[in-house]
């Protein structure tokens, strides 16, 4: 009986180890775009409201480590944006490689017409390390709908 159990006992720590292997090899090559589980839990990606998109322009319109990010086309940027926005084009054939210049380490506010074209970027932020991204809910057409100001 002793024998018979520590037999079970040596099959089990073997399968433990076996499954402990696995689950470490399946993790490792998943190339640069790939963000490992401590990075994630220091990123903060979320939507928010126009309402407190505004409050959040407010309090930090003056610190540089916060930055408006309008994900519109030019042609939608030039005739009316929030005062203060980047403007980097969803559409460009290097979005992608515009977003990777930027600080990872700064709070961004990002928004675009209607909210369509946030959630692909949203993912991109995320594959490439932001730390701090905001979506502002329903895009510039929610914000001039609260009666909120832009320039032109």
């Amino acid at each position: 009986m002793i024998k018979s159990h520590y037999k079970n006992l040596v099959i089990l720590a073997l399968v433990v180890l076996l499954a402990i292997v696995v689950v470490y090899r399946s993790g490792g090559d998943c190339g640069e775009d790939c963000i490992t589980e401590s990075e994630a839990l220091y990123q903060s990606i979320q939507d928010i409201s126009v309402n407190d998109a505004f409050t959040m322009i407010e309090t930090r319109a003056s610190d540089p480590g916060f930055v408006i990010l309008d994900i519109r086309t030019p042609e939608e940027f030039e005739p009316e944006h929030i005062e203060g926005a980047v403007n980097i084009d969803f559409y460009s054939e290097i979005f992608r490689d515009e977003l990777d210049t930027l600080d990872k380490e700064k709070t961004y506010l990002i928004y675009c017409r209607t909210d369509r074209r946030t959630g692909e970027s949203l993912s991109i932020m995320r594959e490439l390390g932001f730390v701090e991204v905001y979506n502002m809910d329903g895009g510039i057409n929610s914000w001039k709908t609260e009666g909120f100001p832009t320039i032109e």
